[in-house]
C-alpha cells in the first residue's frame, strides 16, 4: 500500500513539473512577443560606379569639336586661300598683294631678326597702359554719373559732344599740347577708349531692372553693398560690351598715332615699309595688328565669362 501511493505521489509531481514547465515557456514566449522589436533601416541598393565614356561615344565628342572648329575657320581659311590664289592667277597684281606664303615668310623674317618683337612691345606697351588707364577711369565715373541721375542728365549732352568727335581728329591738339613722345600717344589712346567705356557703364546703371533695386532697399541694404550685390552683377554684360569696343579702339588708334612721328611700334612698321616698298613687310605688320585684336578680344570675353558665371546660358 505505501509503495503504491509512493508511486502516485511520485507520479503527480512529475505531472505538476511538466505543467510549470509548460507554464514558464508561455510565460516567456509571451514576454518575447510583448517585447518592442529592432527596427532596422531599409536596405540600401548598391551604389554602382558611374559609367565611363565609351569608345563610340569619345568618338562622336571629338567629330563634335572638329566639326565646330571647322566650322569657325572655314571663313578665315576660304579667305586665306583666296588671297593665295588671286595673285598666282593673276587675278590681282603680286606687286602689291603678294601671295599669302610670301607674306607669311615676310612675317617669320621679322620674327627672326627681332623687329616684329621690337616694334610689337611698343605697340603693346603704349595701347595696353592707355587702355587700363581708361577703364580705371571711366568705369567707376559711369557707376556715379549712372546712379545719380541729375548728374547724368546735367553731362549728358557734353559728353555726346566728346563722343562724337572723332579721336584722330584731335590728334594734332594732342601732339601741340604734348609733344610727339609717348605722352601724347597713350592720351590720344585713352581719349578714344574713354568713351565707349562710359557711356556703356552709364547706361548699364540706368538700365538695371528696378525691381530688384526696390527688393534690395526693403532689406536694408547699404548703397554700397547695393552695388556689389544688384547693380554691379547686372551691369557686367553692358560694361564689358564697352571695354570690348574700347579694346579694338585703342589697337586701331595707337597705329594710326604711330604713322605720325614715331620711331617704333606696328604703325611705324607697316608706313616704313610702304616708303621702302617692302610691301611683304607691310602685310605682315598688318596681320599680326589683327592677331592681336583677335587675341586681345577673346581674353575679355573669358573674363567676362568668368565674372557673369550667375547668368542663365541661353
Amino acid at each position: 500500500m505505501s509503495t503504491m501511493s509512493t508511486t502516485v505521489e511520485a507520479a503527480a509531481a512529475a505531472a505538476a513539473e511538466v505543467e510549470a514547465d509548460a507554464e514558464a515557456d508561455v510565460t516567456a514566449t509571451a514576454v518575447r512577443d510583448l517585447a518592442p522589436q529592432e527596427v532596422r533601416p531599409p536596405a540600401r541598393p548598391p551604389v554602382r560606379p558611374p559609367a565611363t565614356a565609351t569608345a563610340p561615344a569619345l568618338a562622336l565628342r571629338v567629330l563634335r569639336g572638329f566639326r565646330a572648329v571647322a566650322l569657325r575657320s572655314a571663313a578665315i581659311l576660304a579667305l586665306l586661300a583666296l588671297w593665295e590664289a588671286a595673285p598666282r592667277l593673276g587675278l590681282v597684281d603680286a606687286t602689291f598683294l603678294p601671295p599669302v606664303s610670301e607674306v607669311a615668310k615676310a612675317w617669320w623674317e621679322l620674327l627672326g631678326n627681332g623687329q616684329l618683337a621690337e616694334h610689337g612691345k611698343a605697340s603693346l606697351a603704349r595701347s595696353f597702359g592707355g587702355f587700363g588707364i581708361a577703364v580705371a577711369v571711366a568705369v567707376p565715373l559711369g557707376l556715379l554719373i549712372g546712379w545719380y541721375r541729375p548728374v547724368a542728365a546735367l553731362l549728358g549732352p557734353l559728353l555726346e559732344v566728346f563722343r562724337n568727335t572723332a579721336a584722330l581728329a584731335l590728334l594734332p591738339v594732342f601732339v601741340l599740347l604734348l609733344g610727339i613722345g609717348e605722352t601724347s600717344k597713350v592720351s590720344i589712346v585713352v581719349y578714344a577708349c574713354v568713351w565707349p567705356i562710359l557711356l556703356n557703364t552709364i547706361s548699364a546703371v540706368g538700365n538695371a531692372d528696378p525691381t530688384l533695386v526696390k527688393l534690395a532697399r526693403s532689406m536694408d541694404l547699404s548703397t554700397p553693398k547695393l552695388f556689389q550685390k544688384v547693380i554691379l552683377p547686372a551691369s557686367v554684360p553692358v560694361i564689358f560690351t564697352g571695354i570690348r569696343l574700347a579694346g579694338a579702339v585703342s589697337i586701331l588708334v595707337l597705329v594710326a598715332a604711330e604713322m605720325i612721328g614715331a620711331k617704333a611700334g606696328l604703325g611705324y612698321l607697316i608706313n616704313a615699309s610702304q616708303f621702302n616698298f617692302a610691301i611683304p613687310q607691310m602685310y605682315a605688320g598688318i596681320v599680326t595688328i589683327s592677331a592681336i585684336g583677335l587675341t586681345f578680344n577673346q581674353v575679355l570675353v573669358a573674363i567676362e565669362r568668368r565674372l557673369s558665371t550667375w547668368r542663365i546660358p541661353s
